[in-house]
């Protein structure tokens, strides 16, 4: 018998995981170690001064707290062509401040330019500037690093290495959609079928997000997002995923460390426990 083609927004479990306990706060970051961590990767390096920008953050523009209907490339269109390469690279270019780099904040430049673009294309393209590492909070793009860095050539090597970085997260997420398809149950799969899945699938990603961050300081932190979209693609609510995605990984990966064999398979194994209340079959 056929299978039925599974869609992007095909939900592949059952209504009774419906109701887990919601989190406060955004995105679980409910005390203010969290709120330090995320004022952190927004570009604060003073730690008198975390607490205070984590009272002004613009929550929906944090990059690791986006949920998967606002980064959704079957829900947000995206056209590039040469004259809107054009016009985006002659804005931006016209937002690079004068003065070193060193001295510039995050509002002197990063969140202009992302009010601009998420102006522009929607909510998801303010994780243009989630970059690998320390300088960017953990994230995936490889062209941008950060303001001090970045912006160290001038106007018009900046516009470009910023619409890089906008075409480069694209991509990323144009990457994801594709692999949460592949890596999908059927939708009339049992509940052993779809725990062996999501299991295979959370392995996949997991070693998706080692590879792309290299590993580096809060990697996790992506691995966190990524997970709770492939879970979110299939229906189930932002935050129930993202619930069950932090108590699977249980704070077993570090940054600079590359998870073991071992802890991948645990944290797969868990998450489709999480998802479907049983332990997925083993095939070997």
């Amino acid at each position: 018998m056929e299978l039925p083609r599974l869609s992007r927004t095909s939900a592949w479990w059952p209504a009774v995981l419906r109701g887990h306990g919601r989190r406060t706060g955004p995105s679980g970051y409910s005390d203010d170690r969290g709120r330090v961590a995320l004022a952190a990767s927004v570009g604060c390096t003073d730690r008198t001064d975390h607490r205070r920008i984590a009272t002004s953050i613009n929550w929906d523009l944090i990059p690791r707290l986006l949920p998967w209907s606002a980064v959704d490339p079957d829900r947000h269109s995206f056209t590039w062509t040469s004259e809107e390469e054009e016009l985006v690279t002659g804005e931006i270019r016209a937002m690079v401040p004068s003065g070193s780099p060193f001295s510039l904040s995050f509002d002197d430049f990063v969140n202009p330019v992302t009010d601009f673009l998420v102006g522009r294309y929607g909510r998801w393209a303010c994780g243009w500037h989630w970059a690998v590492g320390e300088g960017g909070g953990g994230g995936v793009v490889q062209s941008w690093c950060c303001t001090s860095h970045s912006l160290r050539e001038g106007p018009e090597a900046t516009s470009a290495i910023v619409v890089a970085s906008l075409l480069e997260w694209r991509d990323w997420l144009e990457e994801l959609a594709d692999r949460f398809v592949e890596l999908a149950p059927a939708a009339d799969a049992n509940a052993e079928d779809r725990s062996w899945h999501v299991q295979r699938a959370a392995t996949r990603l997991v070693t998706l997000a080692v590879d792309r961050t290299c590993a580096q300081d809060g990697w996790y932190g992506l691995c966190e997002r990524v997970l709770t979209w492939y879970l979110s693609s299939a229906g189930l609510e932002g935050e129930e995923a993202a619930e069950i995605v932090t108590a699977a990984i249980g704070g077993r990966f570090k940054s600079w460390a590359v998870p073991g064999f071992t802890t991948v398979d645990a944290v797969a194994e868990d998450l489709a426990f999480g998802v479907t209340r049983h332990r997925p079959y083993r095939d070997h």
